[in-house]
């Protein structure tokens, strides 16, 4: 297993490691409550909702993606929502925060938003569950947020995109293929069921993936990077999967 020192990010923050004993770790959130109501499935790892995925079937109803009805593996459903994280929270500062896409993007530029304009993109609703690597599930959570297909929209990926890195306050980072990131179930969020996130859950956005554990899940998004090749992410350095698909187990690098 890999093990290396903190990195510096392109945003130019510095990736702290190891954790201090007892402090929480990032990414791996479940949610407080179970939204009753709610039914269906969703979308699997292998395509958008509507595609065969893993065995799981997807589909639309009414404008929200449907939620799924089994668990992955070694999951239990579990009803409250403590908030998991390294490192400490960070401040909301509306009026310096941006958001960037960069890497190989098919115009050869960088892409920026500020508050304001990324809050002007459309907006949609996915009721998925959130799968934790700690065993943990919540079904049927109500994210509202912006749609990665948005943001590959507004910011086209080169031809040779495979793989997106997510970058996050303070360095953290995670790798997800270009197809999980382009999924119709992937979503960047804002609010939980018409609720604003708390600054502990991600707070003013955080990335969704359902169909993938939830440290893919990045807290406080401020970047995506586009890569034309895979690059391991701050715990996939650490020997989290490379890929940490819920119903194959993908949990840990020595399985890979």
């Amino acid at each position: 297993m890999r093990q290396p020192d903190g990195g510096r990010s392109p945003l130019g923050h510095q990736a702290p490691w190891p954790p201090a004993p007892g402090q929480q770790v990032p990414g791996q959130s479940v949610v407080s409550q179970v939204l009753a109501g709610q039914a269906g499935q969703a979308g699997g790892r292998d395509g958008p909702v509507g595609a065969a995925g893993a065995g799981r079937p997807g589909g639309l109803a009414g404008g929200r993606v449907r939620v799924e009805q089994d668990l992955p593996p070694g999951q239990v459903v579990r009803p409250d929502w403590p908030a998991q994280h390294y490192g400490r929270v960070p401040r909301f500062r509306p009026d310096t925060w941006t958001f960037t896409v960069m890497g190989t993007t098919e115009s050869g530029v960088e892409h920026h938003w500020d508050w304001a304009g990324i809050t002007r993109l459309p907006r949609c609703a996915v009721t998925a569950d959130l799968h934790c690597v700690t065993k943990c599930t919540i079904p049927a959570i109500a994210w509202e947020g912006i749609a990665a297909a948005e943001i590959l929209s507004a910011a086209p990926p080169d031809g040779a995109v495979t793989h997106v890195m997510v970058w996050a306050e303070y360095g953290y980072s995670a790798n997800i293929g270009i197809g999980d990131f382009a999924a119709g179930t992937t979503l960047f969020a804002t609010a939980v069921a018409g609720v604003p996130l708390t600054p502990e859950h991600g707070y003013p956005i955080r990335l969704v993936v359902p169909h993938l554990y939830g440290w893919k899940s990045v807290k406080w998004v401020r970047a995506v990077e586009y890569l034309t090749e895979n690059r391991r992410g701050f715990w996939e350095e650490r020997g989290y999967h490379n890929s940490a698909d819920p119903w194959h187990e993908e949990r840990f690098s020595y399985q890979e």
